[in-house]
């Protein structure tokens, strides 16, 4: 998994990992979720892919658009 680089210091997200269809998240509570185009729509994977790796309101984004849509 990647180190989310949390630009703002503040996010809950802590690693990542990407895959072609997918993206796994890891929180700083310990719980890893996986979000895949089946479950929380490719849009949104996508979307939260260019997060990640921008390192800035992944954690936000997951809240408000893919919260319970994990796999």
């Amino acid at each position: 998994m990647e180190k989310y680089a949390n630009v703002c210091g503040d996010s809950g997200v802590s690693s990542y990992e990407i895959g072609s269809d997918y993206i796994k998240v890891s929180f700083s509570s310990g719980n890893t979720y996986q979000y895949s185009y089946g479950k929380a729509g490719e849009s949104h994977v996508e979307n939260m892919k260019k997060l990640a790796l921008e390192g800035f309101g992944l954690y936000s984004y997951i809240n408000l658009y893919v919260k319970f849509k994990y796999d």
